[in-house]
């Protein structure tokens, strides 16, 4: 499909083969005469297509993607950006001063998703299609029928049935209004795309249903081939990137919840966390920067080679990471949240209320000792020697900024450093939070309120979840929980999409936000009325398309 998508297989597969590091394969051919028939033969040459997949959820674009300048792009590698963007886009990740790197105040402001000529809209859409692409030439080689159909083969399978239902699940909920909220039978989604040949050509842009059916059946397929294949290798910080059958439940659960099918959904998050253990207060205040937390049910190991540092998840979201839009940026939480959180739960320790405002640059215009306003601090000493501590305690440098209400729950390994660290994609967590809401949403309060329990419990040592005892109150603690549990974590965005919710930074007391950083996004209408929750398709793919006209826009 797409013109500008009409790269050949061949040219992807010798990226995803080069990138492989194994080098049997590659000593056969020259990397640059490697043919599709020969990426597809053997289940040998197959698995490096799903590990060249791998590396393009954390590599940066321009060295995985064909197309180079045209299309990828240096300031984007992949899910270190994809993944943070939900909460940036949502107000979760509020920024505190007026640095700019790689757009990411842009997208706050939401000037680059509803843009169909930015970078945003045209990498995320070439990204999620391009896996799809690779996805489906698995899928098709195997539908030929030739090739033995061996557990590793299985395997295999699975991974790319479920890589195109986690590429389309991203597109629809990105590209078309959300299912809840709209009329998914009618509403326009994204096209389908079944080949893996050139010239990629699709239909055009399918219902939001027929997509999420698509989805659908992909996981019942990825379900069922992980069932007769290889389980997923344990140990190493490298497995998780290894799509198996509880990624597929996890996914099926998030679809589920999307479209309000209450029982599968409450069904795969049990499925899906069954093998991951909640963690305790040690590991939940260990900086979410490995995928060997026994929470994590899929996340990308980043190889120490990939130069994705000024790029990275952390360099993104963390307060920690040694880069200038961190140092003269603090990110906070909003401040409702935090000070709605009970001091008997350990998850508001990586909130530094009190921190104290040492940046001039501040938005709030209250940053450096002539403007303190904490009675914590009643001389400039009291107040450096604050910052110093904090320093010292989570290790960034003396050229950091401190903010009130700035995080500390995601930091590198090493803090004070640009090493980029893992991506967390999917926690055992989220899958308690699934299975509560959507128990609450087929009016099943007692139900719910034990769904949730064993997270509560964890988190708060004084934690009754029979305190909210009405369906009103109860949808309300999931999204407190949500928002506190998985802050940071990408999902607030989709959260306010399925909740019809506005982004309202003034309301209550105010997040602590600054209107003239947030500008028109500081208060967004409901996503049921407000069409730039939607994002723009690619203007190129509008121009270039011979199934999409300018009238396939999104508003």
């Amino acid at each position: 499909m797409m013109s500008y998508l009409k790269y050949s297989f061949l040219l992807f597969a010798v990226v995803v083969l080069y990138s492989s590091c194994e080098e049997d394969f590659l000593n056969t051919s020259p990397t640059d005469a490697i043919s599709t028939a020969d990426a597809l033969a053997t289940e040998a040459n197959m698995s490096l297509i799903i590990n060249g997949m791998h590396r393009t959820q954390y590599a940066q674009s321009q060295t995985v993607l064909p197309g180079g300048s045209t299309i990828a792009n240096t300031a984007r590698a992949g899910e270190h950006y994809w993944v943070p963007m939900g909460d940036n886009l949502a107000g979760g990740l509020i920024h505190s001063a007026n640095a700019n790197n790689l757009g990411w105040r842009s997208e706050a402001q939401w000037i680059s998703h509803t843009d169909a000529f930015t970078n945003t809209v045209d990498i995320l859409w070439y990204h999620r299609y391009n896996i799809i692409l690779n996805a489906n030439s698995i899928i098709n080689r195997v539908a030929e029928g030739d090739l033995p159909m061996t557990p590793t083969l299985r395997t295999i399978l699975g991974q790319a049935y479920a890589y195109r239902a986690y590429a389309y699940l991203s597109l629809v909920q990105h590209y078309a209004k959300g299912y809840l909220i709209g009329n998914p039978s009618s509403d326009p989604g994204v096209p389908i795309l079944f080949a893996s040949e050139a010239p990629f050509e699709s239909g055009p842009r399918e219902t939001v249903q027929a997509v999420y059916d698509q989805i659908f059946a992909d996981l019942d397929a990825a379900i069922d081939n992980f069932a007769e294949g290889v389980p997923r290798g344990t140990g190493s910080a490298f497995d998780k990137a290894d799509l198996n059958a509880d990624v597929a439940w996890g996914l099926r659960a998030r679809a589920a919840l999307a479209t309000g099918r209450w029982q599968e959904a409450v069904d795969a998050a049990v499925q899906a966390r069954a093998n991951y253990p909640l963690m305790g207060e040690a590991d939940w205040k260990s900086g979410f920067n490995t995928t060997l937390l026994p929470e994590v049910i899929w996340g990308y190991n980043v190889i120490p080679t990939e130069t994705t540092f000024f790029r990275s998840y952390f360099y993104l979201a963390s307060n920690t990471f040694n880069g200038s839009q961190v140092r003269n940026n603090p990110k906070i939480a909003d401040r409702r949240l935090i000070d709605a959180t009970p001091d008997t739960d350990y998850r508001k320790d990586m909130f530094l209320i009190n921190a104290p405002n040492t940046n001039l640059s501040a938005a709030n215009g209250e940053g450096g000792w002539a403007n303190n306003t904490n009675p914590l601090y009643q001389t400039e000493e009291e107040f450096d020697a604050a910052r110093d501590a904090l320093e010292a305690q989570w290790g960034w440098t003396s050229a950091h900024n401190a903010h009130p209400y700035m995080h500390v729950k995601l930091r590198q390994a090493i803090p004070g450093g640009i090493e980029p660290d893992d991506i967390i994609m999917m926690r055992s967590s989220e899958m308690y939070l699934i299975e509560a809401e959507a128990e609450l949403m087929m009016g099943n309060l007692s139900d719910a309120q034990e769904a949730l329990r064993p997270l509560g419990e964890e988190r708060d040592s004084n934690y009754d979840v029979t305190a909210f005892d009405t369906q009103e109150e109860f949808m309300e603690h999931i999204k407190f929980q949500r928002g506190l549990e998985l802050w940071g974590e990408g999902f607030l965005f989709q959260d306010k999409i399925r909740w019809d919710d506005p982004i309202d930074h003034a309301a209550n007391g105010g997040s602590g936000a600054s209107q003239s950083i947030y500008q028109d996004a500081y208060q967004v209408g409901r996503p049921s009325e407000e069409p730039r929750w939607v994002f723009k398709i690619p203007q190129r793919e509008i121009d270039t398309n011979p199934n999409l006209t300018p009238a396939d826009q999104n508003p």
